[in-house]
């Protein structure tokens, strides 16, 4: 197990990001986190990570220990902020991940530094044209079709966001709990006292409206999402990619992983299996196995 040490910078825009970092090994590997969570849910892979991997995992702006002076409107903010800190530790080319949203930035990242990002691993990603909202009907449920476009409206959706936002003013963590288990872990759960940990990591979010904002108008494919045009990014990620997918994953559907793989055809190394939205707690080793292999085998 390797020692991680927790370390900030100051952005140019006034923010502090922390971070935290293990031993400097010669893989640089900058591992982001989702939403609701901060680098604190990834210590299950820091605790695998051998020493050659330096692993270091931000505290995206909003989340965890770090500021959030200045709202984001979208995905490339946070993938800003994330290549700020990266050229402050004086980082050339490194190797990339991201879960769940932490994924979509990472893939902003590729896109934007196509020849320092030498590999990228999504985990459980936010598929390339974004995460839709819909507007729900007396009953709760969504009316397909109906696309949410707005922060105001993001603000008042009364299933996927107000409980949240309650829970977060109330620091209700058994609500919270609630809701993991309900959808995230339903495969295994953490133990108790890492679960206790997580609740209290996930009431440090400041910026849940605008993370939803951010994944309703994200699209790096080249269609039409239902709220805007993509912009076709997609096409600068030039690294090879692991994707890893769950079957079994009620909050990121097969079918955003199996659009990434497609989008990036030859470049794209799909890997699925029997596991929810947190492979992290429902198969740490396999995970944690792969990225090495992959890591290991793109550095070589």
């Amino acid at each position: 197990m390797q020692k991680v040490m927790l370390r900030s910078v100051e952005l140019e825009n006034g923010e502090r990001i922390h971070y935290r970092e293990s031993a400097a090994g010669k893989i640089p590997f900058i591992m982001l986190h989702g939403n609701m969570t901060s680098s604190v849910h990834l210590d299950v892979l820091f605790d695998r990570m051998p020493n050659e991997v330096r692993v270091i995992a931000p505290d995206l702006r909003g989340f965890g220990e770090s500021s959030y002076k200045n709202g984001i409107n979208s995905l490339e903010d946070f993938a800003d902020d994330v290549i700020e800190v990266i050229n402050q530790l004086g980082i050339g080319e490194f190797y990339l991940g991201g879960w769940s949203t932490g994924g979509g930035i990472a893939m902003e990242i590729a896109a934007k530094l196509p020849k320092r990002v030498l590999g990228l691993v999504t985990i459980e990603s936010v598929g390339i044209q974004g995460y839709a909202m819909f507007k729900k009907d007396a009953q709760g449920q969504p009316i397909v079709g109906e696309f949410i476009h707005t922060k105001d409206e993001i603000a008042a959706d009364p299933v996927q966001v107000i409980p949240v936002l309650q829970a977060y003013e109330q620091k209700n963590k058994d609500v919270m709990r609630a809701i993991w288990n309900a959808v995230i872990y339903t495969q295994n759960q953490p133990d108790e006292e890492r679960y206790d940990m997580y609740l209290d990591d996930m009431m440090t979010q400041r910026n849940l409206v605008d993370v939803d904002y951010s994944l309703v108008h994200f699209n790096i494919s080249h269609s039409y999402n239902g709220v805007v045009e993509g912009n076709g990014r997609i096409d600068q990620i030039q690294c090879p990619v692991l994707v890893f997918q769950g079957d079994r994953d009620y909050v990121v559907p097969p079918t955003m992983g199996e659009g990434i793989r497609d989008a990036l055809g030859e470049k794209a190394i799909y890997v699925h299996g029997d596991w929810g939205h947190s492979p992290f707690i429902d198969v740490p080793d396999m995970l944690c196995e792969r990225i090495v292999s992959f890591l290991k085998i793109m550095s070589e």
